[in-house]
């Protein structure tokens, strides 16, 4: 592909792009997801006691799962389009490794949803208890199915595996779809991400209820309680697993995508016995002098935390990034070539492929298998061909430094409050007090309360911002790369001006953000008039 053909405004136009599509998709997808499952276990306490109660609980959360889900499902249509739009030479080159897990998404998991989601709206009173049970708890199933097929291709993305690239077709084709569904990365990623779903979903309904009682609303106050109690078990639980995934991701990061992790933690110089960085002064809006840094300024950091969490061992060696720009040795002898082996040798790769397509047409088999010799041996490294300077392996450090530890440092404050919650929901003297009795609190009690509820509506878009600093990690970490070490950004886009997709851009802007808007509309609308009781 000659890169000198595409204009370089429509490389960052398209990226723009894809970038605002998914965040706005997953503003609605989390809470999809964590909503299922928050009404899942209110129906099982309906079929299980028959109180008419648990199905009117059930049912209101349904509606605003509905109104979510709606959305989502929008925004997730114009996601995929633009592969074949913005992407067309990535489609091409990985399109039958891509491809397979974004159709069974579509054909499997898609349609479950959809088939069951309207059982559980329209199917009370006409199917029985069990049937629709079933429906509610499969339709979150099918949302959750749906992720994991879209997780697996994202994590494709990031960890290449289970194919074999092909000269004569000049794609790279699978070999084993078990390798790919199944990965380690992929798993890590879809239990990490599911998770913190969970959590958005759980602050939500608690964010929700503490509303209800702080408006003193009596017609809903079991409603209010009741939720937040279930809420706030399920925030609990899925935000410490949350926690544990999140640290076997990091260890896959560190296995695979080390300058991922060198960026998340500012490390320029790595080594033995490295540190785990808690907070320094990286300035966020540029990049900081690696090559001549020794390290962040101001650094606080736990000892040996990092050499833990990387490698599993005290004393365990990371590559900082100057490590990894100029190659290095592990303790066990294994060398890591440098940025500019690893680009001579892609150049390598990448004439080899073009004499091979050569000799094929001239009929020379002896010269094609020569060049396929060469191709296979440095195909490795066959994405660094097309980068031109060193410098450009290096992602954006301060936007990863610091989205991962707004990640981490809200998850850390979710598991505090969900503990605190799930204490107060079965305290006598507190959130379940009657409210003539909260009425009669004085001092701290009362005023801790109305605070803690008053947080809990606030933590409602922290949890996004959470979220959304946590994809930020994964997707800005990753730069130059749309295919790990395969693949970079400007070798995938299609050959299309900058023009067109600036405007589809704002377009999409304006769109997006009316669909946001009119949801936010809605979904207050229905929890100011509460449940149909």
């Amino acid at each position: 592909m000659n890169l000198l053909s595409i204009d370089p405004q429509a490389i960052d136009w398209a990226r723009a792009q894809f970038a605002l599509t998914a965040i706005y998709h997953w503003l609605f997808v989390p809470l999809t997801l964590g909503l299922a499952v928050i009404m899942g276990i209110m129906e099982t306490c309906y079929y299980r006691t028959g109180r008419q109660f648990w199905r009117t609980a059930a049912r209101f959360w349904q509606r605003l799962f509905g109104i979510n889900f709606a959305m989502g499902v929008a925004t997730g249509l114009i996601l995929e389009f633009e592969f074949g739009t913005n992407w067309s030479n990535y489609s091409w080159f990985v399109g039958d490794i891509f491809g397979a897990p974004l159709a069974i998404e579509g054909i499997v998991a898609f349609f479950m949803e959809s088939t069951f989601v309207a059982v559980m709206y329209f199917g009370w009173d006409k199917v029985s208890r069990g049937f629709h049970l079933a429906s509610t708890w499969l339709t979150g199933l099918g949302a959750t199915i749906s992720a994991w097929w879209i997780l697996v291709a994202n994590s494709w993305m990031q960890n290449p595996v289970g194919c074999e690239f092909n000269p004569d077709t000049v794609r790279n084709e699978m070999v084993s779809f078990l390798d790919v569904a199944l990965s380690p990365f992929a798993i890590d990623k879809f239990c990490h991400t599911v998770t913190s779903a969970w959590i958005i979903g759980a602050v939500f309904v608690v964010g929700v209820s503490a509303w209800y009682l702080l408006k003193k609303r009596e017609d809903v106050r079991e409603l209010a309680l009741e939720s937040m109690k279930i809420g706030a078990i399920v925030g609990l639980c899925a935000s410490v697993l949350a926690a544990i995934t999140g640290d076997e991701s990091a260890y896959r990061v560190a296995k695979v995508q080390p300058m991922k992790l060198a960026a998340m933690e500012a490390l320029y110089n790595g080594g033995e016995d490295v540190s785990l960085t808690g907070i320094a002064a990286v300035n966020p809006f540029s990049q900081p002098d690696y090559e001549n840094e020794k390290e962040a300024p101001l650094r606080i950091a736990v000892p040996y935390g990092l050499s833990i969490l990387a490698t599993r061992t005290l004393h365990g060696y990371v590559p900082g990034v100057n490590d990894i720009l100029n190659g290095y040795t592990l303790p066990d002898g294994t060398v890591e070539p440098s940025a500019e082996e690893k680009m001579e040798r892609g150049r390598m790769a990448i004439s080899a492929l073009a004499a091979y397509r050569k000799a094929k047409a001239e009929g020379n088999d002896s010269e094609a298998a020569a060049q396929v010799k060469v191709l296979q041996d440095n195909f490795k490294y066959f994405g660094y061909g097309y980068i031109k300077d060193k410098s450009e392996l290096v992602p954006y450090i301060p936007i990863n430094f610091w989205a991962f530890r707004v990640m981490v440092g809200f998850g850390c404050l979710f598991i505090l409050f969900f503990a605190i919650i799930c204490y107060m929901v079965w305290k006598k003297q507190g959130i379940y007090a009657p409210l003539h009795v909260q009425e009669k609190l004085t001092g701290w009690k009362s005023k801790g309360l109305y605070w803690l509820l008053v947080l809990a509506i606030i933590l409602i878009p922290c949890a996004y911002i959470a979220s959304e600093s946590g994809w930020l990690v994964a997707e800005f970490g990753r730069q130059p790369w749309t295919i790990q070490d395969m693949l970079p950004v400007g070798a995938s886009v299609s050959d299309i001006s900058s023009g067109a997709v600036a405007t589809t851009f704002f377009l999409f802007l304006f769109l997006f953000t009316a669909m946001l808007c009119v949801e936010i509309n809605i979904m207050l609308k229905q929890i100011k008039k509460g449940p149909e009781l």
